[in-house]
């Protein structure tokens, strides 16, 4: 919300002291500012106000014209300076016209010098500029001058203002903008009268009441002006269908419009405030949102038909063609303002093109309505329409604010003579708003804040922000507090006193301790996942993150089209489009798609870890989607091997406190290629898998070389880690090595024989280590030899050579039952 300092104090009965306290102050207070801006005008130099004399075409040219301009006022004795001769190409320029003039040796933004020079040989002493130029952002210039020079309002067609800088004869020389970021529960902050409350309430300045800046609505006709013999009721008639989603509707009625410029004052607000000046109708209810924070529409009473306005829900599928020309599809739960055909406005979102106000409109019809929040938000997304009007409708505009509004343009209509106001208005507010009052403890405030107020204390803070506060002495000191109507975020007691603690400084709170000296502690969730990243990182792999929001496809990219697990897709209402449109089951598409993102790229390797969340549509006891934790790693490039895979998985397993990891060879998965994949358990938990991806899998991501991966359970390795650590002595007595080569078949794998070797070593084996597979010479075709070192030890003992033997006979028996082995003779 960009806010014009000059514009907030307007409201106020005196200034902060110091412009440079305002930001800090307002920041210390709850108001977030993003930016301070002053237009100081320092970047353009002798630039002033001009008059053009005459204004004759260009002799050698068909779009260029020559004007001669006054641009110094006249002197002591009444004689006018002499005039400059100006060439341009401006299609607006007119005699009589006061016209920003650039003079020679003038700067202008970005460092531009204006010099005396010719064009098409006609000399030329300056520039007429435009706003643009003056550095305007092109957003906020006046539609009239929008493509052309900036011809000044009537209200600087003076010839005292001849020669005068041009930021000082606008009024914004120093003008200071500040941009407020405005929270969802605060939409009484979206308008200039409502940071001017807080802004008074900062600095202990008396506010103007909102009120006391408008007419009274129902004042005698010919004290307030109005027309005698007419009531805004005999123009308009209203009524509301749906009071659940409208809670009140007040149309007033203006005749005698006259379509113009707006003056400058006007103008000047707007500007500053970040929106471009139309014409004087849409810059009043533009004024009067930014004002009040209550959007205004206003309709071409003629083609209301029938003299009536219904608030009601469209019919399905009914076409209706908004202001900006295009035609949108409604529901049936759009809300739209009908007249006694058709429906003329989306509520609270764009007015109809069937009801626009033309430069031909003499009579209008002024709406201010209190829409439902979540209704207008619905709509808005629905049919892709985002306004000023919409954003503060879906954040919440109360009822009594409508007649304030309402008056409010209607004295501006007057106060700018654009028309005539009809007295009275429609106005049907079915369910009055009523105003809560709420219980506040004084001893449960400074229980909170930690703070020793009193009573009183608390009731002159609140009372800075316009509420109204009684004080009764009960058993305990009591406030009973009434909000302003504005004020819908405040609605329990918690909302008073963090009103009370923002207006009394967060800054100025006493710093303690928490009283019951609870220690600060990470959940075991989250320290397993980082010491898992650590373990990772360790490893020489790097943790990316991925969207939540995927496509569909993705499943079917990693040939999975037919697992109902990861097809059981929780489907997002309101995709951005089909690639967001679900949440993700599985996290290895989008690692796949990093992987390939980066080799075609030209990266030689990409070593990629994810811990993140995967989700399905099926519901959990309370009624949710199932969500889950999943570690996915993906390798490609040199060193990518499935051992190295298998080792990441060993080492961060020991580095959890893991045992018994054990792969068993898997076939079945789409996913990854036969022969090249296993399963990965711990004990008897199954956690995942982890193999080569299937070449056809690659190919669809376009993956022009091998890439490895897996995907594991981490909420089941949550459970299974084991964080603490026993201490254990260092060993007193040696150990015992010896080696072992066994020739089994080709289909034996290491985990059986290393599950008979650990079973037939008992306690005193200590470790074993595969350290050589062979093939060739002197090993029978279908056969392998592999060689074990394994390594014994008692604690408590040297062990004999009997001790020793003994367990390698149980060993070599065992390999020999359960897994064919015999011990290699050559």
């Amino acid at each position: 919300m960009l806010v014009p300092l000059s514009w907030m104090e307007e409201y106020t009965r005196g200034r902060a002291p110091g412009t440079e306290n305002v930001p800090e102050r307002m920041v210390l207070s709850g108001s977030n500012v993003e930016t301070v801006s002053v237009i100081s005008g320092d970047s353009v130099e002798n630039v002033v106000v001009g008059k053009v004399l005459s204004v004759v075409p260009h002799p050698d040219s068909d779009h260029l014209v020559v004007c001669q301009v006054q641009a110094a006022r006249a002197d002591g004795t009444g004689t006018a300076a002499e005039p400059i001769q100006i060439v341009t190409g401006a299609p607006n320029v007119n005699a009589g016209d006061f016209i920003p003039t650039a003079l020679h040796g003038s700067t202008l933004p970005g460092g531009v010098r204006i010099k005396k020079g010719k064009l098409r040989g006609v000399e030329s002493a300056g520039m007429l500029c435009s706003a643009q130029e003056l550095g305007f952002d092109d957003k906020v210039v006046p539609l009239a001058c929008k493509d052309g020079i900036w011809v000044l309002p009537d209200e600087l067609r003076s010839d005292d203002l001849l020669g005068a800088d041009i930021f000082e004869a606008l009024g914004m020389k120093d003008a200071v903008t500040i941009d407020f970021e405005i929270t969802p529960n605060r939409p009484d902050c979206l308008s200039v009268y409502g940071l001017a409350r807080e802004y008074a309430a900062v600095f202990d300045l008396q506010l103007e009441r909102a009120q006391d800046l408008t007419l009274d609505a129902d004042a005698d006709v010919k004290t307030a002006g109005y027309p005698e013999g007419k009531a805004a009721k005999d123009f308009i008639k209203v009524s509301i269908a749906r009071p659940d989603l409208c809670a009140r509707y007040i149309a007033r009625v203006a005749e005698d419009v006259v379509i113009k410029e707006s003056p400058w004052w006007l103008q000047k607000k707007l500007m500053l405030s970040g929106m471009r000046p139309i014409n004087n109708i849409v810059d009043i209810t533009n004024y009067v949102m930014l004002e009040l924070g209550h959007p205004i529409h206003a309709f071409d009473i003629s083609e209301v038909t029938g003299g009536e306005i219904n608030v009601d829900t469209a019919a399905e599928g009914e076409r209706f063609t908004t202001l900006d020309g295009t035609e949108r599809t409604l529901t049936a739960d759009t809300l739209l303002i009908k007249d006694g055909a058709r429906g003329i406005a989306v509520a609270g979102v764009m007015g109809g093109l069937n009801s626009e106000i033309t430069e031909a409109t003499r009579t209008i019809l002024i709406e201010a309505a209190s829409f439902d929040a979540d209704s207008i938000r619905r709509t808005s997304k629905r049919v892709g329409i985002r306004t000023e009007a919409s954003s503060r409708y879906e954040k919440g505009v109360p009822a009594e604010l409508s007649k304030v509004a309402s008056d409010r343009v209607c004295q501006l209509i007057r106060l700018t003579g654009s028309g005539t106001v009809i007295a009275g208005a429609a106005d049907c507010y079915p369910v009055p708003q009523e105003r809560v009052t709420i219980r506040v403890r004084a001893a449960r405030v400074n229980a909170v804040l930690g703070t020793d107020l009193t009573a009183e204390a608390m009731a002159d803070i609140l009372r800075r922000l316009e509420m109204t506060v009684t004080v009764s002495e009960e058993e305990h000191l009591v406030l009973h507090v009434t909000p302003p109507y504005v004020r819908l975020d405040l609605v329990e007691e918690i909302d008073i006193i963090e009103e009370v603690a923002r207006l009394y400084g967060y800054d100025v709170l006493a710093t303690t301790l928490h009283a019951d000296g609870v220690e600060a502690s990470v959940p075991r969730g989250w320290a397993i996942r980082a010491l898992s990243r650590e373990a990772l990182c360790g490893m020489g792999l790097t943790e990316i993150q991925t969207y939540s929001f995927v496509s569909p496809s993705g499943v079917a990219q990693i040939l999975a089209a037919d697992d109902p697990a990861k097809n059981d897709f929780v489907k997002i209402l309101n995709p951005l489009g089909d690639e967001n449109s679900v949440m993700r089951t599985t996290l290895v598409p989008a690692m796949l798609e990093t992987l390939a993102r980066n080799r075609n790229r030209s990266a030689a390797s990409c070593f990629a870890f994810e811990i993140g969340n995967t989700f399905r549509a099926e519901k959990t006891e309370e009624g949710l989607p199932t969500e889950a934790l999943s570690l996915c790693i993906g390798l490609y490039g040199p060193g990518a091997t499935f051992h190295f895979l298998k080792g990441a998985l060993e080492k961060l397993f020991a580095k959890l406190g893991i045992s018994g990891f054990v792969l068993v060879q898997e076939e079945s998965s789409p996913t990854f290629h036969p022969g090249r994949t296993a399963l990965v358990y711990a004990g008897e938990t199954l956690l995942g898998t982890l193999g080569e991806a299937h070449p056809d899998v690659l190919k669809n991501f376009d993956l022009p070389e091998r890439a490895l991966i897996a995907e594991l359970d981490f909420d089941k390795i949550t459970e299974l880690a084991v964080t603490d650590r026993a201490y254990s002595r260092l060993p007193k007595y040696p150990a015992a090595l010896r080696d072992v080569s066994l020739l089994v078949r080709e289909d034996i794998t290491v985990a059986k024989l290393d599950e008979a070797i650990r079973k037939g070593g008992g306690k005193i084996l200590e470790t074993v280590r595969l350290f050589d597979i062979y093939r060739g010479m002197q090993i029978p075709d279908s056969f392998k030899s592999m060689s074990f070192g394994l390594s014994f030890r008692a604690l408590d003992r040297t062990l004999t050579d009997e001790e020793i033997q003994k367990a390698m006979d149980r060993i070599l028996r065992l390999l020999e039952e359960e897994a064919g082995a015999s011990l290699r003779e050559v």
